[in-house]
């Protein structure tokens, strides 16, 4: 089941779309943890791809006043976790997050429509 997109989260998931990342997925986790009452979920191609990710969207929420509580894992750029208080993102290295498997840990939750991933082009845009 997914849920539509609350406009609050928009700005997360524009900031999290700046850089590009691979495979976003929203999860509404309200009505199962209290830790918080969404998760997002993408990756990068590289450690060096995870941590230029995070990066931009720590400066991009930045920017709209939104401070994360916490960020974990930047030494390593595997996974790196972004804790906004009730928005968290997870930001992996792809194959750390095939072992971690969140979606499927976290498979009860709705998942929140983030929209279609952009497309690939090899062209510059003009």
């Amino acid at each position: 089941m997914k849920t539509g997109l609350d406009p609050d989260l928009k700005k997360y998931v524009a900031a999290i779309r700046g850089r590009k990342i691979d495979h976003l997925v929203g999860l509404d986790v309200r009505n199962l943890t209290s830790v918080a009452d969404t998760f997002f979920i993408c990756s990068g191609r590289s450690n060096r791809h995870v941590s230029a990710i995070a990066e931009h969207i720590r400066l991009e929420l930045k920017k709209d006043q939104i401070q994360p509580l916490s960020v974990e894992g930047g030494e390593t750029g595997h996974w790196i976790i972004l804790d906004y208080g009730y928005v968290v993102i997870h930001v992996f290295y792809e194959p750390i997050r095939e072992i971690y498997d969140l979606e499927g840990f976290w498979a009860d939750a709705p998942r929140i429509d983030v929209g279609a991933e952009p497309e690939e082009t090899d062209e510059e845009a003009p």
